[in-house]
């Protein structure tokens, strides 16, 4: 644990200056249905609309000026996309972002405006971040990967240094679980500094390889199905750093179906009057699906981003 201890500190002081502290905001909403104090962690109003600019911006200023210089590559189903986009902005670079058939053109859209360059290979995320990881060793290009990378994760770590300095204490936290960058990070810093706290890792039935790898002990290969939970989706590359990560500090897991998620989606926006991606939407439909738990607990939810299609929005929308 000590490692990505010491880099969550390391993160947080390197990226402070780039990132906004998000708000933690009460949810009466969700309080009044669970008899919980709920708060929500407000990553969808980060820039770039995800947290995932917090790792991508401490990998990207732990470059070395020779490292930019033979070319950044990143694999993303679009968010990480837009923020390793950003976070090469700032030091006045550009990269090339790897992206699945079927990515959300808005997500597209997003790191194309940040100066990004895109190329289509895969229908599924494992698959192209494979081929872009390939690519970078034989370009001799930087590969920043979405999760599999011990700085990325720490980077996402901070979001558990904020909670911290807005809530003096707390019970369970609900974190979104893809590749496992996001959880695993915060996890392993409230592990190590709020242990008290549960960890509760949020996924969709039709995409839980992290889940089910956890169950098996193992990384698994196994196939994931269409969700609006697009920023969740897909494999998990093999050896990752956030396997054990994911596994010896996240307390359990809770599994959401496409109906649930769509659901909590629009609730969240009306009561909030919040964009939300479905991917955000999948922590708070955990916490529903649990409350009756929670009762006179105080909980966090982390709304891990905003990036959604209007097609989509359209789609759940009643």
């Amino acid at each position: 644990m000590g490692d990505i201890v010491r880099e969550v500190a390391l993160a947080e002081g390197r990226i402070r200056p780039y990132v906004r502290e998000t708000p933690l905001e009460p949810s009466l909403a969700l309080a009044g249905t669970s008899g919980a104090q709920v708060f929500l962690k407000c990553e969808n109003l980060q820039h770039t609309g995800s947290f995932k600019v917090r790792g991508a911006l401490n990998k990207v200023l732990s470059l070395s000026s020779a490292d930019v210089a033979r070319g950044v590559v990143t694999a993303s189903t679009g968010n990480h996309g837009a923020a390793v986009a950003y976070a090469l902005r700032q030091i006045g670079a550009t990269g090339t972002v790897f992206v699945p058939e079927g990515a959300s053109p808005t997500k597209l859209g997003a790191i194309e405006r940040l100066g990004g360059r895109i190329r289509v290979h895969g229908q599924d995320s494992s698959d192209t971040e494979v081929f872009a990881r390939a690519h970078a060793e034989q370009t001799g290009a930087t590969y920043i990967s979405p999760y599999n990378d011990v700085q990325v994760a720490a980077g996402q770590g901070t979001i558990g240094v904020e909670l911290l300095r807005q809530l003096d204490s707390f019970d369970a936290v609900f974190v979104s679980v893809g590749g496992g960058g996001l959880i695993g990070g915060i996890a392993a810093h409230l592990k190590a500094a709020h242990p008290g706290a549960r960890i509760i890792g949020c996924s969709p039935e039709n995409s839980q390889v992290m889940v089910q790898s956890v169950k098996a002990g193992r990384l698994l290969d196994i196939p994931s199905l269409p969700t609006l939970s697009d920023g969740t989706a897909g494999g998990v590359e093999a050896g990752s750093i956030t396997f054990p990560l994911v596994r010896d500090f996240v307390d359990e897991f809770s599994t959401v179906t496409e109906p649930e998620i769509a659901r909590a989606m629009c609730a969240l926006m009306e009561s909030h009057h919040m964009m939300i991606e479905g991917a955000a939407a999948v922590a708070i439909a955990a916490f529903e699906k649990q409350k009756a738990a929670w009762a006179g607990a105080r909980v966090v939810v982390v709304l891990c981003g905003a990036n959604i299609s209007l097609a989509t929005l359209k789609a759940v929308l009643p």
